[in-house]
């Protein structure tokens, strides 16, 4: 009997432990203002899914905060994350949705440079993965990547560290392609503005979905052509397609354990995170909002008409899924490296 009593009083002070925690997160977030920090420009594809999100997350937060996006592009993604963990307090009152290679930053450049260690990023959850591809324009005359590594094709690129400059000087480092990369564009939009005046032929690290939301009658009138899927997996729409995978081109095994390191990052796909420090309860919060938000039936309503593909991963896998690349073996994180230096085809 006294084991019983014991143990319901254990359960009753858990309970009021779990009431009080609620109330003191429901008056944290109450009449607050959350925000949403974006790597990218606005009007892009990472743009679309924050501003989904922050329509309908706080809903599902204690005390309903009003969050607003903001756009902060540069350093290759970096600027964002930077901002949240060292410029604001790390409350919960702010996300960053970054961009994939922000994630795995530490494994190529000292956290002393990037002034934020991101092996320490806390995952709130993605709204869905991503399988990047390599696109050309139709009059470049490349039926396939083996064209790539005999003909010459301008790709074109954001800042040092973009996904958009990384994947085309990977494919020419690991697989011999001869993409000229020309760097500097502020975002995706204005990469593809470049394709389409002709400024440049090529673009790599947008999704098949990507490229539909952004610009459907390049896909249907055939404007543009899918070269390769940088994955190891592929999509499944993509697939069926017959579009092949850059993996299955590399030239030695070691080659390909690098491109499994390099392309393993799109499993975050548009990952909201959190800084260092933010009190594990109130972390657990913003999990549990996150994939809640991701089953509302009003934003995948949303997501429906704006054509955004939502299949949403948690917070704790994706947490999982970064400490385990940076426990990859450092021969492998070397090669992986190296493969990002840009060097113009000859």
């Amino acid at each position: 009997m006294r084991n019983r009593f014991r143990l319901l009083a254990l359960f009753c002070m858990l309970l009021a432990g779990n009431v009080a925690q609620a109330q003191a997160d429901a008056a944290f977030y109450e009449g607050r203002q959350m925000s949403i920090v974006v790597a990218s420009t606005a009007g892009g594809g990472y743009d679309t899914y924050a501003r989904l999100v922050a329509r309908h997350m706080g809903r599902h937060i204690p005390g309903e905060p009003r969050i607003i996006v903001s756009n902060m592009s540069g350093a290759g993604g970096n600027m964002a994350a930077n901002y949240i963990v060292n410029s604001l307090p790390p409350d919960g009152a702010a996300l960053a949705l970054v961009l994939p290679p922000t994630i795995v930053g530490g494994l190529y450049e000292s956290v002393q440079k990037l002034r934020y260690d991101p092996s320490k990023l806390i995952h709130i959850g993605s709204a869905n993965s991503e399988v990047d591809m390599c696109f050309v324009r139709a009059d470049a005359g490349m039926g396939s990547l083996e064209d790539a590594r005999t003909k010459e094709v301008v790709a074109g690129g954001s800042a040092e560290g973009s996904v958009t400059r990384a994947q085309p000087i990977i494919l020419n480092n690991l697989l011999g392609t001869k993409f000229r990369v020309v760097s500097g564009y502020p975002g995706t939009r204005q990469i593809l503005m470049a394709l389409e005046s002709g400024e440049v032929g090529a673009v790599c690290g947008i999704s098949y979905s990507g490229m539909a939301l952004q610009k459907p009658e390049w896909l249907s009138g055939g404007f543009v052509k899918p070269l390769v899927q940088n994955h190891f997996r592929g999509s499944a729409q993509v697939n069926k397609l017959g579009v092949p995978l850059s993996p299955s081109f590399a030239r030695s095994e070691e080659d390909r354990q690098a491109l499994e390191l390099l392309f393993a990052p799109q499993d975050f796909g548009r990952s909201f995170v959190a800084a260092p420090g933010v009190p594990p309860e109130r972390v657990r919060l913003l999990r549990a909002a996150f994939m809640a938000a991701m089953r509302d039936k009003a934003l995948l309503a949303e997501a429906a008409t704006l054509k955004l593909d939502i299949e949403p991963i948690a917070g704790e896998e994706l947490q999982a899924l970064a400490a385990r690349l940076y426990a990859m073996p450092p021969h492998l994180i070397e090669r992986a490296k190296g493969a990002q230096i840009y060097r113009a085809p000859k």
